[in-house]
C-alpha cells in the first residue's frame, strides 16, 4: 500500500472548504478497499504536541484508538479523562464529490489556519498545517540530519 509522502499547498474557500490532494485521496482509496471502510471518510483532530490539524483514514484511526484504549485502565480516573478528552477532539469529516472537505471553523483558528494550508504526509495519515507555523516547527537542514542519524542508531 502507498504511504502519504510529501507537502502539498493548497487553499480554504470562505466557506472552509479545503480540497484533499488528489494523490491522498487515491491512497485513501486503497485503504478503504482494504479495510471495507467509506473512501470518503476521514477522522480529524488536533495533533497533540503541534499546531496542526491530523487527518486519519478511518481504519487507522481505529487501531491507534484500539492502541490507546489497551494502554489505559478502564478504573482509572485519569485514564477515563485521557480517553475522554482524546476522543471527545476527533471528528468525522466526509469527502464531497468533488473532493472536499468542510474543516471546523474553530479548529482552523485554533492551528493558525487562514486562507493558504500546506497539507505533509505522515505515512498513514497526513496533516494540515498554516504555512507560517509550519516553516516556525520545521528543524533546519542540519539539526534534522543530526537527529535521524542519532534515531537510526538506536
Amino acid at each position: 500500500m502507498q504511504t502519504f509522502i510529501g507537502n502539498i499547498e493548497g487553499k480554504k474557500d470562505d466557506k472552509g472548504r479545503i480540497f484533499v490532494p488528489a494523490l491522498y485521496r487515491k491512497i485513501l482509496a486503497e485503504y478503504a478497499v482494504e479495510s471495507g471502510h467509506d473512501v470518503g471518510r476521514l477522522v480529524l483532530r488536533r495533533d497533540t504536541d503541534h499546531a496542526c490539524l491530523i487527518f486519519y483514514p478511518e481504519s487507522v484511526w481505529n487501531a491507534k484508538v484500539e492502541e490507546l484504549r489497551a494502554a489505559l485502565d478502564d478504573w482509572d480516573p485519569e485514564d477515563q479523562m485521557l480517553l475522554m478528552q482524546f476522543m471527545s477532539e476527533a471528528e468525522f469529516l466526509d469527502i464531497d464529490t468533488q473532493g472536499r472537505v468542510l474543516l471546523n471553523k474553530r479548529l482552523t483558528e485554533n492551528v493558525g489556519i487562514e486562507q493558504e494550508v500546506v497539507w505533509v504526509g505522515m505515512l498513514n495519515k497526513f496533516a494540515l498545517w498554516s504555512p507560517k507555523v509550519f516553516e516556525q516547527y520545521r528543524l533546519s537542514q542540519s539539526d534534522l540530519s543530526a537527529k535521524i542519524r542519532a534515531r537510526m542508531k538506536k
